[in-house]
This record gives C-alpha cells, structure tokens and sequence, in this order.
C-alpha cells in the first residue's frame, strides 16, 4: 500500500502547538497543586514532629536534587517519552504510598513525587525548546500559566477540604491528573523530541555537562532568578501559614492566600505582553525588587499582623510575574545541543531552593523570630535585582522581522 493511501495520522506525528504544552503544564499543575496543602498534614500526621518532617523534605530535595541533574545521563539509555512516562508513574506511586499514611511511607512518598517532578520537569523543558521557537518561549509560559492558574488557585484549598473528610482522598484525586498527564502526553505524540546531531565527540560523563554550565555566564543568572523566585515561593507557601497561626489569625488564613495569589496566573498574558514591550531586564528586575522590599516591609511590620500578610500578598504579585518572565533569561541562552543537559540544570533551582530555604530560615530562627524570614527572604531577592542589571536591555524584546519567519 502506497504512503499516499494512509491516513495523514498515521504518516507522521503532527507538530505540537503552544497550547498543547500548556495543556500537560496545567495537568502537572493539578497534581501538585492538590498535594501542596494536603501533603505537609499527611507528613505532619505521620511523623508527629517539625523537625522529622523538616529532615524528611530536606532528604527529599537532596534525592531529587541529584535525579535530575542524573536524568540526561539516563535519557543516553532510555528514550525521552519513556523517561517522561517513567516521571508520571512515579508520581501514582508517591500517591499509593501516601495514601497508605504510614510512617515509613509517607517520606517514600515524598522522594517519589520529588523524583517525578524532577524527571517530568526535565523532559518538559527539553520539548519545550525543541519546538518551541526562542522568540515564541515568553508566548509559551505566560500561555502554561494561565492554564495552570485554575489549578493552582483550586487546589490547595480542595487538597485539605478532601484530607479533612477521608485522609487518602487528595491523593486518589491527584494520581487521576497524574493518569491524565500521562495519557495526553501519548496522545500528543511528542516522541523522543528534535534529534540534534553533536559537532564534537561523544557526551561527556553524568556531571560533564555542568562544567559548560558554570562557563556560561547568562544561565548561571537565569538559573539563580528561578532559585531566588522558588525560594520566594517557599517562604510564603510555608511560612505565611504558620506567621497567621503564632499571631492569632488563624490556620485558614494562608491556604486562603495562597489560592488568591495563584489565582493571579490568570494574568500572566498580559503580564508577558508588559515583558516583551518593556524588555525581559526590565521587567524582572521591577519583579525582583518589588517582592524584595514588600516582604522586608512585611517582616518589620509583622506587629501589625493583617499589614504583613497584604504586604505577604502583594509580593506575590511580584512572584507571579517572574514566573512568568524569570525564566526567560535562562531559556533564551540555552544552546540547542545543551537542550536536554541544561534542562536538567534548570530543573535544580527547585530542589536548591527546597533545600536553601529550610536551612536558611533554620538559621534566622536561632537570631530572630519567625518574621525575620520575610526579611531574610527579601535581601535575597535584592541580590537577585542587583545581578538583574547586568543582563543584556534588549533580550525579549520583539525585534523587527528581517524577511524570515
């Protein structure tokens, strides 16, 4: 039978669109979205103390941590979609053993889902640059982060309405989205990604890549901006809900914020509009030092404790809008051979972030109280506006078109 007689389908795999990759970001959204509240009272549950909860998600980000930087290695031996599947399955056996609530399957539970992220967060990347055009990428995230604004807002807020009714149902209701993920990617046919030939060699060893990494002065800039803007991220999804409960507001009150804020991912087209009109190094260094100086206002005014908290929320406006533009630098500089590697160096900030963030607000409580963290947190947000100034003043921005596409 002649290839002319078959189905269009069934010839080739179609080129996947912005909308497609937005679709799997807005499902990974959903399953971390539904286990972000529920999971820090299952663990607490569990373990019965801070401080074994404390080592179990610090052993979690020092075991994903190292996954993901190991995945481009792995990926040498098994093919992409493979290794993303692989990501999704992990995350249904972080759900099982979750909903087991032991105290030995909690924290497994834990290093699975942080494995799975790790490994789903790496090959997304990869495709993303694959197929997704340099000047189109400020498009591609502001379009993930609308769809993963619903679940991001709906989330949290059904995560600990369902563990307060039956403890194990979040974790049913997560693995679905997690089965979902899994059966659009296949659907989609993304494949193994673009297959780019090397100019020199074979791969270098595991960790050889992280080498290149560290003699690139532009991704070592866009790698801290994520692992400054995830610490943001950290503070306020942890350490807002426990502020509201020492002064009195309550153990409603952070989980209430933190839906109000995601809710704001709504905005994020128009957030990469403002970034593309006004150049990504403006943008993010007003992101930066937005957040950094509300969140030092709010650790200072933490006396008044409803003032901290709108001072809390607006700085995430701020947090918002570098995940939108934040990772641009980073994206923008990735060499097309580097694809699969310096996705897996991006990938880390998470887990850097994972780890810095307890360690660092470990040792500002031994100084200060718990506001003390906001303020820590601020300062490291200013460092992140300061390197902000040395990135180039045009990038992200539209240039004119030179007769190409």
């Amino acid at each position: 039978m002649a290839t002319t007689d078959l189905p269009l389908a069934l010839t080739h795999s179609p080129t996947p669109r912005i909308e497609h990759f937005a679709l799997l970001a807005g499902l990974e959204a959903a399953v971390r979205g539904t286990l972000i509240s529920a999971m820090p009272l299952t663990v607490y549950a569990a373990l019965g103390d801070a401080k074994s909860t404390s080592l179990v998600y610090f052993v979690a980000g020092i075991v994903a941590l190292i996954w993901g930087l190991m995945v481009p290695w792995a990926s040498r031996f098994i093919p992409r979609r493979w290794a993303y599947s692989a990501g999704c399955c992990l995350y249904l056996c972080g759900m099982t053993l979750a909903s087991v609530g032991t105290s030995w399957s909690v924290p497994l539970a834990i290093i699975c889902n942080a494995m799975a992220t790790a490994t789903t967060f790496v090959c997304f990347n990869a495709y993303v640059l694959d197929y997704v055009p340099r000047g189109n990428l400020g498009r591609s995230q502001s379009i993930q982060m609308v769809y993963a604004a619903a679940p991001w807002a709906i989330g949290p807020l059904a995560g600990v309405w369902l563990h307060a009714h039956w403890a194990p149902a979040p974790f049913l209701l997560a693995g679905a989205f997690a089965i979902a993920q899994l059966a659009v990617f296949w659907i989609l046919r993304l494949g193994n990604g673009k297959q780019i030939q090397r100019a020199k060699g074979p791969a270098v060893n595991p960790l050889g890549y992280l080498g290149r990494f560290f003699h690139q002065p532009r991704l070592i800039a866009g790698w801290m901006f994520a692992v400054a803007r995830s610490c943001g991220w950290w503070v306020y999804v942890v350490y807002l809900p426990i502020f509201c409960i020492e002064a009195g507001l309550g153990d409603k009150v952070g989980g209430t914020a933190m839906s109000i804020s995601n809710g704001l991912l709504f905005a994020a087209p128009f957030i990469n509009r403002l970034a593309r009109k006004h150049s990504v190094r403006l943008s993010v260094r007003v992101a930066f030092g937005g957040a950094s100086l509300l969140l030092i206002c709010a650790g200072l005014l933490a006396f008044f404790p409803w003032v901290t908290v709108g001072l809390v929320m607006s700085a995430s406006i701020f947090l918002v809008t570098l995940d939108v533009v934040g990772g641009l630098p980073f994206l923008m500089s990735v060499k097309p051979s580097e694809r699969t590697e310096m996705s897996a160096v991006y990938s880390s900030f998470r887990d850097v972030s994972g780890i810095l963030t307890p360690g660092a607000a470990w040792l500002v409580l031994w100084i200060a109280p718990l506001p003390g963290i906001f303020v820590a947190a601020g300062l490291g947000l200013m460092a992140s506006w300061f390197v902000a100034g040395r990135l180039h003043p045009r990038l992200g921005v539209q240039r004119p078109s030179r007769g190409g596409a």
